[in-house]
């Protein structure tokens, strides 16, 4: 069974996003991606990451946690914002191990975007009440900051998003636009596009992270680019 693709033409260079429901296996974990929304364009898999493989991921951040930040508009650096209040880090350099490396690959597999087109994995912990209000993952060009960020592979296209832990209460990713929300579940994976089938940026991709009501919220993310990420 094959899921619709969902078809990107950035910048000359056209990209499919499609996965084979039955043929994708790992291990003990079989599945694949169904979409769930068209408007903005989101996709699912339950079942994307295994026990161990979220465990080892949050072991590996846990040592180098810092309050997170946002992109500065007015500057070509990062800055706080009340607006999220997680801590977060990157996978980069000796900390992309065996395992890392293979979840990268996955991605690139079942995406069909190059791992070179990606930016490092950031692993985001929440705590009780931690919220990322809703915004855009795509960078504002008509700022310097945004222009910046912008330039380093091309306007930021689509986000693959891994829930590393279940969430008790709360914490849902929410479109509110769209009136979706999803539940974080340990495993489970979420692709959305930030921009249209134009390459041109989308609003419906307005969204957030709720607040966490009860328990603790653990995600890892990847942003993906139409060029080389430098």
């Amino acid at each position: 069974m094959m899921f619709r693709c969902g078809r990107l033409i950035v910048a000359g260079m056209m990209l499919f996003f499609s996965i084979e429901a039955e043929a994708y296996k790992r291990g003990d974990y079989s599945s694949g991606f169904y979409q769930l929304s068209k408007s903005p364009e989101i996709y699912v898999c339950e079942h994307f990451l295994s026990d161990q493989e979220c465990d080892h991921i949050i072991r590996l951040a846990q040592p180098h946690l810092a309050r997170s930040e946002v992109a500065d508009t007015k500057s070509l650096g990062s800055l706080t914002d009340y607006r999220r209040t997680s801590q977060g880090m990157w996978i980069q350099g000796g900390l992309v191990d065996s395992v890392v490396k293979a979840i990268q690959q996955r991605i690139a597999q079942v995406t069909e975007v190059p791992e070179q087109n990606c930016e490092d994995f950031q692993v985001l912990h929440y705590d009780l009440g931690g919220e990322y209000q809703p915004h855009y993952d795509y960078f504002d060009t008509t700022t310097p900051g945004g222009l910046f960020h912008a330039n380093r592979g091309g306007q930021r296209m689509a986000t693959f998003m891994i829930y590393l832990a279940d969430t008790e209460e709360g914490g849902e990713t929410i479109f509110p636009r769209a009136k979706i929300k999803i539940q974080p579940q340990k495993g489970k994976a979420v692709m959305f596009f930030s921009v249209d089938s134009n390459g041109k940026e989308d609003p419906m991709s307005f969204h957030g992270g709720a607040p966490v009501l009860k328990g603790e919220k653990w995600i890892m993310t990847r942003w993906m680019r139409p060029g080389i990420f430098h």
